[in-house]
């Protein structure tokens, strides 16, 4: 039985669970599966190596010094703050509606920025910075698609759950197999059990602590 260790290896695992190694145009689809079950895992996989770190600075010398591109694989948004400013302060999310209305009410003066949203490919600042800050983002990226680099952090902590998920994806093409129930609950099995990980390795790291009227005990 095939080792998953990588985008080829997965993809000859995938042939031998079908037990089709005979149909070249199934066997040429596995791209599309794998490519349809990374889709999925962006909507469903909430995991902290899913989070990630990226600073841009506000560019004065540009005609809208507010707005930000985010990150070419950014899917949504953590935190934002000030990492040049003391304290590191972050910034307040509002809505766009809500980012206009507070631009109308006031003179909309440059200063340094409060409120943040994300427009489009675009983060915008309000109020526009009266100086070149340096933004830090906090936010969840997409999955690095495996036929980009061959392998990501995913395919290393789970393979199990990119064979489910390519087995299933098959489902539409082959129709009648019978096998398709027993793919769908391993892929439901492994997306719950790595979510559930995610969740204890984010917010159990250290021992509980209890406050009693304001003392840490």
């Amino acid at each position: 039985m095939t080792q998953i260790v990588d985008y080829t290896s997965l993809q000859d695992a995938v042939t031998e669970y079908l037990a089709r190694d005979q149909d070249a145009t199934l066997i040429a689809r596995i791209p599309t599966f794998v490519q349809l079950a990374e889709a999925k895992f962006n909507r469903q996989l909430l995991v902290r190596q899913m989070e990630r770190r990226a600073t841009a600075v506000a560019d004065l010398g540009s005609n809208e010094p507010e707005f930000i591109s985010l990150p070419s694989d950014f899917q949504s948004m953590r935190r934002v703050r000030l990492s040049g400013v003391a304290g590191k302060p972050c910034l307040e999310f509002r809505s766009g509606t809500q980012m206009d209305e507070y631009r109308l009410s006031t003179s909309n003066a440059a200063a340094r920025p409060r409120y943040f949203t994300v427009f489009g490919n675009e983060l915008e600042l309000a109020p526009t910075p009266d100086a070149a800050y340096t933004v830090e983002m906090i936010y969840r990226q997409n999955l690095p698609p495996l036929s980009s680099d061959g392998v990501n952090w995913l395919l290393t902590a789970a393979p199990d759950l990119y064979l489910y998920g390519a087995l299933l994806e098959s489902a539409p093409y082959i129709k009648e197999d019978a096998r398709i129930q027993t793919w769908g609950l391993g892929l439901t099995a492994a997306l719950n059990e790595l979510n559930e990980l995610g969740m204890v390795s984010a917010f159990n790291a250290g021992p509980m602590t209890v406050r009693v009227s304001g003392r840490v005990m």
